[in-house]
């Protein structure tokens, strides 16, 4: 049992980063040498996916155009025998059947998801935000999708995090029924201290059935005023068996300034070219 589609949200505004995103999308900001939603999308193709559909906002039009083909550009690389820069603009053109979706209200995540319903159908499908910008040998979806072939239902990612922090997250209650998976019984979104059931909070990668479309389509809003996937998937929990998987990896959230240098900083120490270099440098600037 597996699934093809991802869903990947990509239509909030990105005002953290700003004057930067005024004219580029968050999620076209670099990690290195790529932008961020390319790291997500090399995600969804590593745990067995073919299709990504990107849920935009009316005028995001660099987004699509990314992994869209440049005959112009292809040209002029060939011309110049810029082979290994050919072949990397190639790559990214051939990851997956890429397409749009576009929510023009801005009504929350769960809102945000519920406008990618005709495009998936009627079937399972995975759910990543590129904010949460996750570095595993496993990729963290493949791990999600692992657990949803041997148990079925639908499947979160969840991660520890500091009891002060609880009220930034969905946390979960639930049994550990394996080495890192948990069978979930409750969740909460953004509790105080006082009202978060544990420390497991869940982060930016999901495996849901087509079943949450009509969930969260009679979901009114919730915190912030808006529709949460969380406030959805709660409903779900009397209707499907519920995972937690909490990931092997490391994250960083991408969503803030400081989150976004950690993980170029992180990709330029692990880099095969100038990782040994770039790690000399950071060691000597103290």
């Amino acid at each position: 049992m597996s699934f093809r589609t991802t869903v990947i949200p990509v239509a909030g505004l990105g005002t953290r980063f700003l004057p930067a995103t005024k004219a580029t999308p968050k999620e076209m900001l670099p990690i290195f040498d790529r932008p961020l939603l390319q790291y997500a999308v090399e995600e969804s193709v590593a745990a067995g996916c073919s299709r990504v559909v990107l849920v935009t906002a009316p005028g995001k039009t660099s987004v699509l155009k990314h992994f869209t083909a440049d005959s112009r550009l292809e040209a002029i690389l060939s011309q110049r025998g810029k082979a290994a820069m050919l072949e990397a603009v190639q790559a990214v053109t051939s990851l997956a059947q890429v397409e749009e979706v576009q929510q023009r209200t801005p009504c929350g995540v769960g809102h945000a998801i519920l406008q990618a319903r005709e495009a998936v159908g009627d079937e399972p499908f995975g759910v990543m935000f590129p904010d949460d910008f996750l570095l595993a040998e496993i990729p963290v979806l493949e791990q999600l999708r692992r657990v949803y072939t041997e148990h079925g239902g639908f499947v979160l990612a969840v991660e520890r995090v500091p009891v002060e922090h609880v009220d930034r997250y969905g946390v979960i209650s639930g049994e550990r029924v394996a080495d890192n998976v948990y069978r979930v019984t409750d969740m909460v979104e953004k509790p105080s201290m006082d009202e978060a059931p544990t420390d497991l909070a869940i982060v930016g990668r999901y495996v849901l059935p087509s079943k949450i479309f009509s969930v969260l389509g009679e979901t009114g809003a919730g915190v912030g005023d808006e529709v949460q996937l969380t406030d959805a998937l709660k409903v779900m929990l009397s209707e499907e068996v519920c995972h937690a998987v909490e990931f092997e990896g490391l994250r960083y959230d991408c969503g803030s300034r400081f989150g976004l240098l950690q993980a170029t900083v992180e990709v330029a120490r692990r880099h095969p070219d100038i990782g040994s270099r770039f790690r000399r440098y950071l060691s000597e600037l103290d």
